[in-house]
Parts: C-alpha cells; sequence; structure tokens
C-alpha cells in the first residue's frame, strides 16, 4: 500500500431503484449521468446526472430478450451492451447503442451487431484495451474473450484471449453458485489487464502486448482472500478499490502484488445498510472527481450510491 492517508468514505444515495432490482453494471456518461443494467429484469436504465445532495429518478430505456451485463463506452456517447442467456442456453450477444443524437426521453436504437461462439457461458465484465478491442469476462466458461470492433460498418470479431486456472469457478460445489473470471478493468499507463475472480478469491493481473494487445505471460497475484466482483483503478495512486458483492464492502488494495499485506475498507465496515451487495464501480468525470469520487451500484433495494473515495494524499 503506498504511503497514504485513508479514511471511511461517505456515502450519498443518486438513484433508487424498486426492489428486487439487479444492478449488474453501469457505464457513466461525460455528464456523470449513467446507462445501466437492470440484470434480472433484461432492462437498460438512464440515470440522470445528479448534485451531490439530490437524488433523480431513473427512466427505462429499453427491454432486451436477454439478460443485460456490461457496458463499454467505445467512443463518446457509443456503446456496447454484452447479453447473456446466463441460466439457460447460454446465447450471449452484443449490442450497439448510439446515443449521440438521442435526448433523454426519446426511445434508444440498438443494433444488434453479432452472437458470441456457442462455446460461450456467461458473459460478464468487459473493458478496452485498445480503441477497437475488448476483453469480456466469461465466468463460467473460465476464460476472457477478445471482441475486435471492425473500422467501417462489418462485423466484430470474438476469439479467446486468455483461458487460465485462475479465472474459473468450482462448478456444484457452492450454493449459491459463484462466478469465476468477473470483472476486468485495464490500466493502460502500467500496461497490465487485472481481473478479479469471484469464486477463487482472487484480485490479478496479467501483462498487455502494447502492439498485439495479447497476454504476455502467466497471470500473477495481486491480492487474495475477498469475494471481489468488480473494481475502478485508481493508477496515480497505485490502487483498486475493490466491490466485494457477497461481504458488503469496498476495500482499497495496492496494484503492487508486493504491498498487499493488508487491505483497508473504505466503506461497509461496520456494516452499511446502503452498501448491501455492491457490484460495479467507476470514477466520476467531471473535472478533479477522478481518484476522488467514484460511483458504485450495491443490489439492495436496488439504491445506486456515490461515494467520495479515502484517496492516497
Amino acid at each position: 500500500m503506498p504511503t497514504a492517508i485513508l479514511t471511511q468514505a461517505k456515502l450519498a444515495t443518486v438513484a433508487s431503484f424498486r426492489p428486487n432490482y439487479f444492478l449488474e453494471n453501469f457505464a457513466l456518461r461525460a455528464d456523470n449521468s449513467a446507462l445501466m443494467t437492470a440484470t434480472n429484469h433484461k432492462e437498460l436504465w438512464y440515470v440522470p446526472p445528479a448534485a451531490a445532495s439530490e437524488s433523480v429518478k431513473p427512466i427505462l430505456l429499453h427491454t432486451f430478450e436477454q439478460l443485460t451485463l456490461n457496458l463499454v463506452e467505445v467512443k463518446p456517447v457509443v456503446f456496447y451492451l454484452t447479453t447473456s442467456n446466463v441460466y439457460t442456453d447460454y446465447k450471449s450477444s452484443r449490442y450497439r447503442i448510439d446515443l449521440r443524437n438521442w435526448k433523454a426521453g426519446s426511445p434508444i436504437q440498438s443494433q444488434k451487431v453479432f452472437d458470441f461462439p456457442k462455446e460461450a457461458r456467461a458473459l460478464n465484465g468487459s473493458c478496452l484495451i485498445g480503441p477497437r478491442t475488448m476483453v469480456v469476462a466469461d465466468s463460467l466458461a473460465g476464460l476472457t474473450w477478445r471482441v475486435d470492433l471492425p473500422k467501417d460498418s462489418g462485423s466484430p470479431a470474438a476469439s479467446v484471449w486468455l483461458h487460465h486456472e485462475s479465472m474459473g469457478n468450482y462448478p456444484g460445489q457452492m450454493k449459491p453458485e459463484q462466478p469465476g473470471v468477473n470483472g476486468v478493468r485495464y490500466a493502460a499507463k502500467l500496461g497490465y489487464l487485472f481481473y478479479t475472480a469471484t469464486a477463487k478469491k482472487l484480485f490479478m493481473r496479467v501483462k498487455v502486448d502494447s502492439e498485439s494487445l495479447g497476454p504476455v505471460g502467466e497471470p500473477e497475484h495481486v491480492s487474495v482472500g475477498r469475494m471481489a466482483d468488480d473494481f475502478c483503478i485508481d493508477e496515480n495512486a497505485g490502487v483498486a478499490y475493490l466491490t466485494t458483492h457477497r461481504e458488503n464492502t469496498i476495500d482499497c488494495v495496492s496494484l503492487n502484488p508486493a504491498k498487499n499485506s493488508y487491505r483497508f475498507i473504505v466503506a461497509g465496515d461496520p456494516l452499511n445498510e446502503e452498501l448491501i451487495g455492491p457490484s460495479s464501480a467507476a470514477w466520476g468525470r467531471l473535472p478533479g472527481e477522478d481518484g476522488k469520487v467514484a460511483y458504485v451500484t450495491p443490489w439492495r433495494h436496488g439504491v445506486a450510491i456515490a461515494r467520495r473515495s479515502a484517496t492516497a494524499r
């Protein structure tokens, strides 16, 4: 852990959903409005930007045929959404959502651009590792997919990016079933892809080749012992903030494996009812917010939470 003054984060509710809404993932736009997936309802929602002291009302954008999972913004207000039948036939697809001419209250246009190979099982977190290249976690197949977007109007291409023992889960041994590889984030300055493996309680990293964008060498442990889901990275401070969906905390750990003799819980210890089941996390995008203000999606009551992070100083 870098030399730092770490304090408990302050929580504030940004938007509330009805009970039994599982907010799996979200993408913040430049004004801190958000696109948010309600996985168990197969829905995509829009959350307007909110001031620090106010709460806003979410707006339903679209209902899909499959469970809605992760979102990636490929270029300003152009997003790719992954959907997946993780509990039935495992069919998975990717949609392009272009909001460049969209206004709040108007319907969106979602375009299915391709279906994943039949070997895909349960697609989860995703991130960009290049201008048109994404890595997508497959939580039941124990691997990550590479998706290359075409320059023109052609179809994306999907192939296995990395298959590694650390990415697997324990089928039939944990009740309820827990995912293997879950959240993925690319630290561009360091040149590493970081990922969580929930069932095995691992936070891992693997080097990325700057030219081929393929993995280099074996993945290595960053930290162990917590059932992390997703996370956000502060490369300047050299830390990651992990959401432990099943342990109801946000943990701060170093990005350097040699410095993880301990972790610091910045929210959720003692238990905070607003932070039950945190899933995804992302830094605010307004000036001065990176590394200081993060947005998190807890599961209980479907409440989206903004927090001021405990950052290194």
